[in-house]
């Protein structure tokens, strides 16, 4: 097992493609403290982790509340006895969808970089203390293949993502010499409900059907087929682990070529 005895703060922990990682995570012999905004989703994951073998609590968390954040890192240092090895930044939101730019709500743009940006800043900057007093840490955050390319009628969403991509360069060269590697997964189209609705409202704004935006985006795709959860878990767990010791600021991308 690649993370054995491993501590893990992941957020976005419950649901979707955070849940896969989680389980992948715990199968790899991490112990996980589950962060999300939703205390039933994370006490059923908890559950999913314990039956595995490993360690889990958990913590009602909105990752853009800095008094949460902290919260947050000050349970994780109880439950792990002070060590923080691993944090992963899998938190994130969509925003209006098929909306082009002239029509997107200023708030609503706001609300998106503050869920998507903010949202993995506050978790870095809190962690980051316990990995550098400690020598050694992990930060892998889930960001999004529309942060290498535009994304027409996603401006917000795209932005975010952009955004993130400097915050991970930057972060490792400030964290490097402390033997903390921070580093970046780019996930194209996800198969996961949150693909679904894009979809729905996607073909429902363009008088399509689902079935017809879901071929557009595996049209798009060098490999043709879209990426799947476990694909993504897999790439996280490489990166968390010492096989990537040698590998910080940088982006990997899991989108079977839609951004090549």
């Amino acid at each position: 097992m690649r993370l054995a005895n491993k501590t893990v703060i992941i957020t976005g922990a419950a649901q979707g493609m955070g849940g896969t990682i989680t389980e992948t995570l715990a199968r790899e012999g991490a112990d996980l403290l589950l962060a999300a905004r939703t205390p039933e989703p994370l006490e059923e994951m908890a559950e999913k982790v314990r039956a595995i073998g490993r360690r889990a609590e958990v913590a009602t968390t909105d990752v853009t509340e800095e008094a949460q954040v902290i919260r947050l890192v000050e349970c994780a240092r109880e439950f792990f006895d002070g060590r923080i090895d691993i944090l992963v930044n899998t938190a994130g939101a969509t925003g209006p969808i098929e909306t082009p730019v002239w029509k997107i709500e200023d708030q609503a743009f706001n609300d998106l970089l503050r869920k998507n940006v903010s949202g993995v800043f506050l978790p870095i900057k809190h962690v980051l203390p316990t990995m550098i007093e400690q020598r050694y840490g992990k930060i892998v955050t889930i960001g999004g293949a529309s942060g290498m390319r535009g994304y027409r009628y996603r401006a917000g969403y795209s932005s975010s993502k952009w955004a993130v991509r400097g915050l991970t360069r930057t972060t490792a060269l400030d964290v490097g010499e402390y033997n903390i590697n921070v580093n970046l997964i780019m996930p194209g189209i996800v198969e996961t409900p949150r693909m679904d609705k894009l979809c729905r409202e996607k073909a429902k704004a363009r008088g399509w059907t689902t079935e017809q935006v879901y071929e557009e985006y595996v049209a798009e795709m060098a490999l043709k087929r879209v990426t799947t959860p476990q694909d993504v878990a897999d790439s996280v767990v490489f990166l968390a682990s010492d096989d990537a010791q040698n590998i910080t600021g940088q982006e990997v991308v899991v989108d079977g070529g839609w951004a090549v």
